[in-house]
């Protein structure tokens, strides 16, 4: 029975998954939820919260100065596998308390989606608002977000989740139902006029 409770707890640690929602009302008392911070336009008093499903849909509220600064130039970093300059960055980025997003670049649809962003196929390729760096060197990554207005030190509050990363090309829209047509059922035969008596 033990052993079975063990398992099924390891299963169930495996199975975990995380997502984050960003809450915030605009100026016309409109609530709004996105995946992605607030927008630029988005006045700087505006009160931005930030759910995390992965720590059982907690909410977490980001400091003001690191809540403005997501709001204004939010941070996405563009990664690959096997690839150290790309973990450099990740870890330097999460020990300074950035929040970030992640795209990884694994399929052609991604190295468009990079291209598009204004990658060149090198990577780490950071973005911090409409600002960009190729390649990682700390000194340049830290003014950048310095220049950006996040924080030296890092403010997250404690049970703040980073967001698993996702694919850079956009999920391909749902492929369209196939119409089938609608079985008509068997015609009935034609009535035979055979002669009368005729018997088979």
């Amino acid at each position: 029975m033990k052993r079975l409770a063990a398992f099924t707890l390891a299963l169930l640690c495996l199975g975990t998954a995380s997502a984050q929602v960003y809450k915030w009302v605009d100026g016309k008392g409109v609530t709004h939820y996105s995946d992605q911070p607030p927008p630029p336009s988005t006045p700087a008093k505006t009160k931005v919260e930030l759910k995390s499903f992965a720590t059982g849909g907690a909410t977490v509220e980001l400091p003001q100065e690191l809540a403005d600064a997501v709001r204004n130039r939010p941070v996405t970093l563009y990664t690959t596998a096997q690839c150290d300059g790309c973990s450099n960055g990740r870890a330097m980025l999460m020990a300074r308390g950035i929040p970030f997003t992640e795209k990884t670049v694994a399929t052609v649809d991604d190295q468009v989606a990079l291209k598009k962003a204004g990658g060149n196929g090198q990577f780490p390729f950071l973005l911090v608002g409409r600002s960009k760096l190729t390649g990682f060197e700390q000194t340049s990554w830290d003014v950048l977000l310095s220049d950006a207005g996040y924080p030296l030190e890092k403010r997250l509050p404690p049970n703040y989740q980073y967001p698993a990363p996702v694919s850079a090309a956009p999920p391909p829209p749902p492929a369209p139902e196939t119409v089938r047509p609608v079985e008509q059922p068997a015609k009935p035969l034609p009535p035979v006029n055979a002669p009368p008596g005729f018997q088979f």
